[in-house]
């Protein structure tokens, strides 16, 4: 596998998928539509554990590397992501160093952090984990929040990690705008030429959530981690167009088909 790091390492772009839906199904087909990462939401997504295990083992078996963004900045739940075969953890609202710190602590195992042994599914795919995971696995806080901004430089400073992620929503509400991409607002661009020049400063790899329309001016902008699409409003944005057309095709006045 091609892990994050190692593409990051290199300089690659890397954008992905988010996956909301409980099922293995959909799962396979993100990977298999060729994301280089595709994330299986714990947080804001309808999955339970058992359903982003499943999730897991069909974006590797559809060529793809998962990550999952946990609920919250909480050992546990971040270990048993790890060992069900995570290669990157994405952990909400983390604000302050302390905080990055102890996603590192739950990412990494001794000596470089206190996570528990027990890879007991990853390690049967991926023979060589223990020696490696260390390595491997992407360490990843949040970035949504004016306090975060604050404090980005103790933030990426944290040694272990790897990346940051900047969700738009709660970001754009921590600055008093409306949830979602506000490039049309000084506030929003200038947080994220804040994050970026921060990143760049500490050689940490900036993330974000966005679109396939944003991808091109977020890598301008300096992004390399780059959310592309998600499942649900992927299915519902496509499904309303073809509802949508079929209307349409179907009034009288409507030309006929050519076949």
């Amino acid at each position: 596998m091609d892990t994050l790091r190692a593409q990051w390492a290199a300089g690659k772009p890397t954008f992905g998928g988010w996956l909301a839906i409980p099922s293995s199904a959909t799962a396979e087909t993100a990977a298999r539509a060729g994301f280089d990462y595709v994330c299986v939401d714990g947080q804001h997504g309808v999955t339970d554990y058992q359903a982003t295990v499943s999730m897991i083992q069909a974006i590797v078996f559809g060529g793809s590397t998962p990550i999952a963004r946990v609920p919250w900045n909480e050992p546990g739940i971040i270990g048993k992501m790890l060992d069900a075969g995570a290669y990157g953890i994405v952990v909400p609202m983390v604000n302050s160093a302390a905080e990055a710190e102890a996603v590192v602590r739950a990412c990494r195992y001794a000596p470089d952090g206190a996570r528990s042994f027990g890879p007991v599914l990853v390690s049967m795919r991926d023979r060589a984990y223990t020696t490696n995971a260390n390595a491997d696995v992407a360490t990843i806080p949040m970035i949504e929040t004016v306090e975060a901004l604050k404090n980005i430089d103790e933030i990426l400073a944290v040694p272990g990690v790897d990346a940051i992620y900047m969700g738009p929503a709660d970001l754009s509400l921590s600055l008093g705008l409306p949830p979602g991409n506000n490039d049309d607002r000084s506030e929003f661009t200038d947080a994220l030429a804040h994050i970026t020049a921060a990143c760049k400063r500490h050689g940490v790899v900036a993330g974000c959530h966005a679109t396939g329309a944003l991808a091109a001016r977020r890598m301008e902008q300096g992004f390399q981690m780059i959310t592309v699409a998600g499942d649900m409003l992927a299915m519902r944005t496509k499904m309303s167009e073809e509802l949508a057309t079929a209307r349409t095709e179907s009034t009288p006045d409507a030309p006929k088909s050519v076949y």
